[in-house]
């Protein structure tokens, strides 16, 4: 698999070609290098994954690790080293095949959502730094090239976000998100420091001597430090807050980085980890599940209420990060009939969720394109006007939903099942969050496309309202894949001892989650499908306290601007710079004027005058011989 390192090499090659040249470009050319790059990117993905999957397994029944490089860059000791190389296994090889198909129908939907734009060669050179970036961090041989590359798509994605940098609020966004995530990333980079001292290496798999000498007991801080990172770039509560300004980037960055890449590299590192955290740090785990299934309803419930459609993707998003996180923290053992079920439930549910949100935001960004509005206001009766967006769209919806027989359903059927294996409690609990997903979900289909605002849309583009060809490609490529990425046998491939495991239905599990769903549904239905909205309306008068709360997100980001401003700033930073100002730089200040008086004082000595120093010579010997006689 020399060839593989191609996948990094081009997308890299890609950047620097856009990003040195594209101003000499046009913009065909500049979206042409970049989707002709990221097409072969992807090609070289499925090869990789073919080949690796159709390897026969070893003797254990496993599929074998594949490091076909791996150089040593940086020594930090004797026995411990920074290494760089590409690493091969089942769930780095299926992060591939998800990250490359989203980043190449982002790249393709691009060439019609941002014809036009100033700045296209720019968008996509920085689409090509933030694929290289997030294909490196899942193919990283050791946590330190891991954190590397984590910070890498840290900056593209602040990059991204800002790219509308003439506009204020995308300024804000693309700061909150960098400053958020850089608080969380030093918890990671400590727990990293503290893995690398205890555990003797870099590795993923500790020195059992280091181990054996004390370094068992430092783990679980360790990994603990490391989720940290993980919930900033996952946006679990509390660090959440800066994914739903971050919609202020472009729509296809939306689908990229907020849905099916960046967002789920918290997931994926919790995964990467997980043997360690089975075996010597589950409590740690466990905190990880319930952490997942608070902020699944919390974000749940905002969702509920919010008017953006890109608003509710988002926080929809964070609600279905926290099922993985669940799904992780429900594991027990390596048995994949009992803990381990839930660790091949989130890898799937990672596939699956990248597949429909990114149709759910590609949808969106169609309808935008249509109404230049994000508000559902704006919308309403567009099936008609948009009939291949609204039938992708809705199928999207009935996979987050949970409808048999679309992917979603099976994902998040396998989750469930592992919550009720773990905990009656927690099953009820997402069960509850998959009724809210359902409603939600549908409540933003109606009201786009079925019940008419009082000023009804006047879609714009070719036929009729519908967009471009290459924006509807991709969501008839996402769709189908949606349809039948929940027939995959995934636990053949993907499971938490490596070994092959047979998905299978809960009945009393599966019966009751499309059961609540279709409930859920109906419910939606009847309160959004016509123009009015009296139920809505007398619900949220009824409940006009709890209703502005989630509207306003529960005020959470006033919380951060209360401590930050009028804690930290007023009372801890004032005083702080007051100091500095008066006392630090006033002492150095007193020091510089002191030598500089007694310098004034003293220069006359270094007159350079020979006839003086010959003056001073001789009277200090002579005093010197009146001393030695008297």
């Amino acid at each position: 698999m020399e060839y593989t390192l191609l996948i990094l090499l081009l997308p890299l090659l890609s950047f620097l070609t856009l990003g040195l040249g594209g101003k000499w470009m046009s913009h065909r050319t500049a979206g042409t290098i970049g989707t002709a790059g990221l097409g072969l990117v992807t090609l070289l993905s499925y090869v990789t994954a073919w080949l690796y999957f159709t390897t026969p397994r070893l003797t254990d029944g496993t599929f074998a690790t594949i490091i076909p490089y791996n150089i040593e860059w940086l020594p930090f000791s004797e026995t411990l080293t920074f290494n760089l190389g590409i690493l091969f296994d089942p769930i780095s090889v299926m992060m591939l095949i998800v990250i490359s198909t989203v980043s190449l129908m982002v790249h393709i939907y691009s060439f019609g959502y941002m014809k036009g734009e100033k700045g296209f060669q720019r968008y996509y050179a920085f689409l090509s730094l933030f694929t290289m970036s997030m294909l490196g961090l899942v193919v990283a041989t050791n946590i330190f090239q891991m954190y590397l590359f984590w910070e890498l798509v840290g900056v593209s994605s602040y990059l991204l976000i800002g790219f509308y940098y003439t506009k204020p609020a995308a300024i804000a966004a693309s700061k909150k998100a960098f400053i958020v995530t850089r608080f969380a990333d030093l918890g990671f980079l400590i727990g990293i420091l503290i893995y690398g001292y205890y555990a003797g290496t870099f590795s993923f798999h500790p020195e059992t001597i280091a181990l054996l000498s004390g370094g068992a007991a430092m783990l679980p801080l360790a990994l603990g430090l490391m989720f940290i990172g993980g919930a900033g770039k996952s946006a679990m509560f509390p660090l959440h807050i800066w994914l739903p300004d971050a919609m202020e980037g472009p729509t296809p960055v939306s689908a990229l980085i907020h849905a099916a890449t960046m967002v789920v590299a918290g997931v994926y590192l919790v995964a990467r980890m997980f043997p360690l955290f089975i075996d010597y740090a589950p409590n740690v785990l466990e905190m990880i599940g319930w952490v997942g299934a608070f902020t699944a309803f919390f974000a749940a419930s905002i969702a509920c209420v919010q008017t953006d459609i890109k608003r509710v993707l988002a926080f929809s998003t964070i609600s279905q990060i926290g099922f993985m996180m669940v799904a992780l923290g429900v594991c027990t053992s390596f048995d994949p009939h009992h803990g381990g079920l839930g660790y091949m439930a989130s890898m799937f549910h990672l596939f699956t969720h990248a597949m429909f949100k990114a149709l759910l935001f590609l949808g969106a960004g169609s309808i935008i394109h249509a109404v230049h509005s994000n508000e559902m206001s704006a919308m309403g009766g567009l099936r008609k006007q948009m009939p291949v967006t609204h039938i992708t769209f809705l199928i999207a919806c009935l996979a987050i939903a949970g409808i048999p027989p679309f992917s979603g359903f099976f994902s998040k059927d396998e989750i469930l099942s592992a919550c009720f294996m773990y905990s009656p409690v927690m099953g009820w609990i997402m069960t509850v969050i998959a009724a809210m997903t359902a409603f939600y979900m549908f409540r933003l289909y109606y009201r786009i496309f079925w019940s008419l605002s009082p000023l009804p849309p006047s879609p714009v583009g070719s036929k009729g309202g519908e967009a471009p060809l290459t924006m509807l490609f991709p969501l008839i490529f996402l769709a189908a894949v949606t349809c039948l990425a929940g027939f995959i046998p995934f636990g053949h491939f993907i499971s938490s001892n490596g070994e092959s495991y047979n998905i299978h239905l809960d009945p009393s599990v599966a019966v009751t989650s499309v059961v609540v769903a279709i409930a859920a549904i109906v419910l939606a239905t009847c309160m959004y499908m016509r123009a009015e909205h009296p139920l809505a309306n007398k619900l949220a008068k009824r409940f006009a306290g709890l209703h502005e709360a989630a509207f306003h997100r529960f005020y959470i980001d006033e919380v951060y601007q209360f401590i930050t401003h009028r804690i930290i700033f007023r009372c801890i930073s004032t005083p702080i710079a007051w100091f500095d100002r008066h006392v630090v730089d006033g002492f150095f200040n007193f020091v510089a004027w002191g030598t500089q008086a007694t310098s004034d004082e003293i220069r006359s000595l270094q007159s350079g005058r020979v006839q003086q120093y010959a003056y001073v010579f001789l009277l200090g010997a002579l005093i010197l011989i009146l001393i030695l006689i008297l």
